[in-house]
């Protein structure tokens, strides 16, 4: 974990601590579990890197799926 510093508005201080007690949870977890989500919500949508990584010069790849599949994973 990375220490680092925040300034708070002082009634979002005043909330946060309020909020801190009545959960019973300490403040600084209250802000990383508000940071975490910001961040999940915010970040740009990754796509893996497979994707495109190969060239089959096919474009019917999604319409042959369920074809291609039947019999994957039976012995």
């Amino acid at each position: 974990m990375e220490k680092t510093t925040v300034y708070l508005d002082p009634d979002d201080y005043r909330r946060l601590k309020r909020l801190a007690a009545e959960q019973q949870r300490p403040s600084a977890e209250l802000i990383r579990e508000a940071v975490a989500e910001y961040a999940r919500r915010h970040a740009p949508r990754r796509v893996a890197r497979s994707v495109g990584a190969f060239s089959s010069r096919r474009d019917d790849l999604g319409e042959r799926a369920e074809g291609l599949l039947t019999g994957l994973g039976k012995s």
